[in-house]
């Protein structure tokens, strides 16, 4: 049977959920299984930053992917070697060198990943005509949103679940938040001798059931008790011992650029705010834990306290992961659980803590990744199309491999209206790549600085729930609309959608609402804005990267593309704290003018993304 023909709903949503999935495992995942595993926050914000290179990178071997065999071809191998790479993590995982053999297979995994996006995204251009590229660009887009929830909420979970069920008896804090309940007393409880009980080994602790009161503490107070408590813990080897940070002096860069400059625009730009800056940190409660037999030799009984459900505005700020051995079992270690400072009302929260196999647990996780991997492969093996654009190339000769190799970077600067194209590429995302990276913030920061006040809690709701709602309708109307009138018809509504939806940000900035039902509706109407017009410079990325070698032209776009987002963010938090909250919102809309400008210079073919009665079948 033929697969020519294959609809767009047989392959894209697989195509796109596996494209995601890596990425997550790589960037994501690996952090919270080397956390649970007790690798140090220094080395794992090192090994883990490293494995993003390949993305950043890929347009360096792109030409290559352009050059030899089908973009089918390279697909279906890379979603081979992914899988075989999720395969070894889980191998790996419980050896005495796993982090140097998972570390490596992560390697193996992104740059597979980042080859598989290459191919995906030329195929994605081969297979469909031009009018479906645009219908569909919505859709992709989703699933790959998809593959992320599956990877950071699903597969995690399966990871907890294993670990509780495989360990000790889980131990279960409810955590009561209440104006009523007094401040707690800053004294770390005094232990009892411990002795050996009967029955299995399991853990025994001060209390349950823990009550804070919504008065703050003194800030310097607290982190004298915290410290004095992570020095307990740490001197009964409860938790690795860290080296301290040596702390460095201001460079030359700071005291003679960085300093003076901003506190120039923050002199005559700057936003004048009145700040009456509590000394205030948030309420705490501290409980003591210990094991109640010996544990066998050379065995470590690992617990880790998570949040189960309830208020994510309660947290552990100490002894979130305790080590057991026969060395400290008869000693007392401290779990301290805090609420937020800006959490005032009533509030609970569950956290439990887990002593499960937690090897095993992650082990299992990628087992079940790379048995979802091998079986989209085989899937794909009959389902992908094959499209008669998607040929093998006639075999180039070793020595002329260089030299296409560097013709398809010229060619690429050698394209029709190559500046203006570069502009929008870097440009487009200006305004909306500094807006991104201070929302949160904002949500979270007390109103005396300029923000809203909001808990974790409230800004997990509005942003990651409303919002993520928001950006997915966005992106799929976006997608249906681009497919009935053309890219060029659309280009213009989804630019000044994208870019004036950033005033609700502005807005509120300035009435600093208390109200959640106006923030959810801003915020709302800010990502599905994003999510509209972002489907626009998609479109023209595909559509500037359309022609000989497509693929490899279409991964250089996407590098600009990742530039032109991480530049602007890089000062964004810097010029924030310069400008304040309402001016540096203001400078934002102004910012607006840059991409408009980038987007009044594109010529278009007015064809492009229309359905045609006959169009020149690209994969028929």
């Amino acid at each position: 049977m033929k697969g020519n023909n294959r609809s767009p709903w047989a392959w894209i949503p697989t195509l796109y959920f596996m494209q995601g999935l890596p990425y997550v495992a790589v960037v994501t995942i690996s952090t919270i299984m080397y956390k649970r595993m007790g690798m140090s926050n220094t080395d794992l914000a090192l090994y883990t930053s490293w494995l993003y290179l390949p993305w950043v990178i890929k347009p360096l071997w792109s030409p290559f992917v352009d050059m030899l065999k089908t973009k089918r071809w390279w697909i279906l191998i890379m979603q081979i070697l992914i899988g075989g790479a999720f395969a070894g993590v889980a191998f790996s995982i419980p050896t005495p060198f796993w982090i140097q053999a998972s570390l490596a297979f992560f390697w193996i995994m992104a740059f597979s990943s980042a080859t598989h996006d290459i191919a995906a995204d030329g195929f994605y251009m081969l297979a469909l005509k031009t009018q479906d590229q645009a219908k569909y660009v919505g859709i992709r887009s989703t699933f790959y949103r998809i593959s992320t929830v599956v990877g950071q909420g699903a597969l995690v979970i399966l990871a907890g679940f294993i670990e509780t069920s495989s360990g000790k008896t889980p131990l279960e804090f409810k955590v009561d938040i209440s104006p009523q309940y007094a401040q707690t007393i800053l004294e770390i409880p005094k232990s009892s001798n411990i002795v050996q009980k009967d029955g299995d080994i399991h853990f025994v602790t001060s209390g349950s059931s823990l009550q804070i009161g919504t008065s703050g503490i003194n800030k310097d107070s607290l982190d004298i008790f915290l410290k004095k408590v992570h020095a307990l813990n740490e001197q009964n080897g409860f938790i690795l011992k860290e080296d301290e940070k040596a702390k460095k002096e201001d460079g030359w860069w700071t005291k003679s650029v960085s300093k003076p400059f901003g506190d120039w625009i923050k002199d005559n730009f700057g936003e004048k705010i009145e700040t009456n800056t509590s000394n205030l940190a948030g309420n705490i409660s501290i409980v003591s834990v210990n094991l109640s037999k010996t544990p066998e030799l050379e065995e470590e009984i690992v617990l880790n306290t998570t949040l189960q459900s309830g208020d994510k505005s309660i947290s552990v700020v100490q002894g979130e992961r305790l080590s057991f051995t026969q060395n400290n079992w008869d000693k007392t270690a401290y779990i301290v659980f805090q609420a937020d400072p800006k959490l005032k009302e009533v509030s609970n929260a569950t956290f439990k803590g887990m002593s499960g196999n937690i090897p095993f647990a992650w082990s299992v996780v990628f087992f079940v990744l790379a048995v979802l991997f091998i079986g989209l492969f085989l899937y794909h093996r009959i389902f992908l199309p094959k499209p008669k654009s998607d040929e093998m190339k006639a075999k180039v000769p070793a020595d002329s491999i260089m030299k296409e190799f560097f013709g398809t970077f010229k060619s690429f600067f050698k394209k029709p209206q190559i500046a203006a194209a570069l502009f929008f590429m870097l440009t487009f995302r200006f305004a909306e790549a500094q807006l991104l990276k201070l929302i949160n913030p904002f949500l979270l920061d007390p109103k005396d600085i300029g923000g809203l006040g909001l808990t974790t809690g409230e800004v997990g709701f509005v942003y990651g729930t409303l919002g993520i709602i928001g950006l997915t309708l966005g992106g799929i109307i976006g997608g249906l609309a681009a497919a009935k009138g053309g890219l060029k018809k659309w280009l213009w509504p989804m630019t000044l959608s994208m870019l004036l939806t950033a005033a609700t940000f502005l807005f509120l900035s300035f009435t600093q609402t208390e109200s959640l039902l106006l923030i959810n509706i801003c915020v709302f109407i800010e990502q599905f804005g994003y999510g509209f017009g972002f489907t626009a410079y998609m479109l023209y990325l595909m559509y500037f990267a359309d022609g000989e070698h497509k693929t490899a032209h279409y991964a250089i776009c996407t590098g600009f593309m990742a530039l032109g987002m991480m530049v602007p963010g890089m000062f964004a938090g810097w010029l924030q704290e310069q400008l304040g909250y309402n001016h540096f919102f203001l400078w934002v809309m102004i910012c607006s003018i840059v991409p408009i400008i980038a987007v009044s210079l594109l010529k278009i073919d007015p064809n492009y993304g229309k359905p045609k009665a006959k169009e020149e079948g690209n994969n028929n």
